[in-house]
């Protein structure tokens, strides 16, 4: 599982059944100081997220599809959370919605 921050939606005129009435986000990925990390991952939102929140993802195909329902399809990752706050060994929080 990861955390990342949603940065923006990806938009496909000609796409798989699986991504029928699901939105698709762009995620950056965050390290443990609540920064971006440098990569990025397109997932299935399952919750409504919205630009600006952190999210945890799991970035896991098996793990994925089984969160949507339908096996098999092309999904690597999915939001499955949005974070209200998260801190590292006891500091104070550096995530916040």
């Amino acid at each position: 599982m990861k955390v990342g921050r949603v940065v923006g939606t990806v938009v496909s005129t000609i796409q798989h059944e699986a991504f029928d009435g699901r939105r698709l986000l762009l995620v950056d990925t965050l390290d443990a100081a609540g920064e971006p990390d440098g990569g990025y991952l397109i997932c299935v939102d399952a919750v409504g997220a919205g630009a600006g929140e952190a999210v945890l993802v799991i970035d896991e195909g098996n793990s994925a599809r089984q969160v949507i329902g339908m096996d098999p399809a092309p999904v690597r990752a999915v939001v499955v959370g949005i974070v209200d706050w998260m801190t590292v060994d006891g500091d104070q929080p550096i995530a916040e919605a």
